[in-house]
């Protein structure tokens, strides 16, 4: 069993929550409740978001200004027995693993290959409703068994295709994780290794995933050339499932980024009609599929970066119905990162269109999101929404004021 399978999630901590339920209950602004406890409203923020942990004086100032009657401060007492029990289990957990480790290097037994590509299946699937950093470890847990394997020739001759194939596929999780967790020299560095994988292995199918992939993470290094040319390195793919689909959606949020109405809508309109004619599936689900939510997602992502109106409209609409199909979808085939990016483009649509009320409300759901949640392009696409509070003409809304604090907070980054 991976990892991932065996691991436990950390209890989350609760006197942010606590802290924020209060303050919403109360009609205060972050702002406000600094003005009472004197600590600032940025660094509130953060303690709400699970950011930062206080102090007990901060504790004792924001229960006595809410009127918790002690229930905060109890909150917070709970918190500090967990944070610290959590520390030592950690200390044992570490301790541990390293000597998990020495066994498995030592073991004679192997995982049989079935079992290896089904626990590279099932973390592939994983990823979509979990944080980035424990797929992470089962990844790389995986790998290490799989790259024994190769490096000791432990596999009969007609299974080495299928050893690089499955090392390609880990590598490609590894990249989604590291880009996730903000580090895309790394993920780029594990999307080389994919790819080196799959002509390894010839499978072109997963090859033209690792391209769109690569593309992925130049879009997130703003190197919008680069990520084009990863797309159209692929001169003629025609293998099975997605892949095209992903291809075209890609190179339309390239051209948007390049200000080409005309090419972007066609890109799309393009992968919306070779998903009419889809005939064949993925070879694997999860993060290696480019589901209909996902392709819909992709067109509100390269809409909202056109001059709006129409644009914009559409974009709207696209992301609205991305989350409308992931609400529906069981907890296996939910895109939990990119609904909740969905659900940003939609608020940034709306905010192009002037109506800020549906923008704040839109943006809600992001802006509740716990800490383990807020992987890196969250991070990047909230400045964008911060810089247009900023410069839309909203300046002297008050809403729009608050927002903005409660973005800073959630993620300091985007704020001004």
């Amino acid at each position: 069993m991976s990892a991932f399978a065996e691991s436990e999630s950390v209890e989350p901590l609760e006197f942010g929550a606590s802290l924020r339920t209060l303050r919403v209950q109360h009609g205060w602004s972050l702002r406000e409740l600094s003005s009472r406890i004197r600590f600032h409203h940025g660094y509130i923020g953060r303690v709400e978001q699970g950011h930062k942990f206080p102090d007990r004086q901060f504790a004792e100032l924001a229960d006595r200004a809410l009127d918790a009657h002690g229930a905060l401060i109890g909150t917070w007492r709970g918190d500090a027995d967990r944070r610290e029990e959590a520390a030592r289990t950690g200390r044992l957990l570490a301790a541990s693993t390293r000597d998990s480790l020495r066994l498995i290097s030592a073991a004679e037994q192997l995982i049989e290959n079935g079992d290896l590509d089904r626990q590279v299946r099932r973390l592939a699937v994983a990823y979509l409703g979990s944080p980035p950093g424990p797929i992470l470890v089962a990844a790389v847990e995986l790998r290490g068994e799989a790259l024994r394997r190769l490096q000791q020739h432990q596999y009969r001759p007609h299974e080495l295709a299928d050893l690089y194939l499955t090392i390609g596929r880990l590598q490609g999780i590894l990249a989604y994780s590291a880009l996730d967790l903000g580090d895309a020299e790394s993920a780029m560095t594990h999307a080389r290794a994919a790819l080196a994988c799959s002509e390894r292995a010839g499978d072109a199918e997963l090859g033209a995933w690792v391209r769109g992939t690569q593309s992925l993470i130049a879009r997130f290094q703003g190197d919008y050339p680069q990520a084009e040319a990863h797309i159209l390195s692929v001169s003629a793919f025609h293998g099975p499932g997605t892949g095209a689909l992903r291809l075209l959606c890609g190179y339309a949020q390239c051209r948007s980024h390049f200000a080409d109405s005309t090419a972007t809508i066609r890109a799309l309109d393009q992968a919306a009609e070779g998903r009419e004619h889809l005939s064949t599936t993925d070879s694997m689900a999860g993060i290696f599929e480019f589901s209909q939510a996902k392709q819909l997602y992709y067109g509100g992502s390269s809409l909202i970066w056109l001059d709006g109106g129409t644009d914009a409209e559409r974009a709207a609409r696209e992301a609205r119905a991305a989350i409308a199909i992931w609400e529906m979808e069981p907890p296996e085939a939910r895109s939990l990162d990119d609904e909740a990016l969905a659900h940003l483009y939609e608020a940034t649509a709306l905010l192009q269109l002037r109506d800020l009320d549906a923008a704040a409300a839109a943006i809600r759901p992001v802006l509740d999101l716990p800490a383990e949640r807020q992987i890196s392009w969250i991070g990047k696409r909230l400045s964008r929404f911060a810089a247009m509070l900023h410069s839309g003409g909203f300046a002297s809304s008050p809403g729009a004021a608050d927002l903005v604090d409660e973005i800073h907070a959630f993620a300091p980054a985007a704020g001004p």
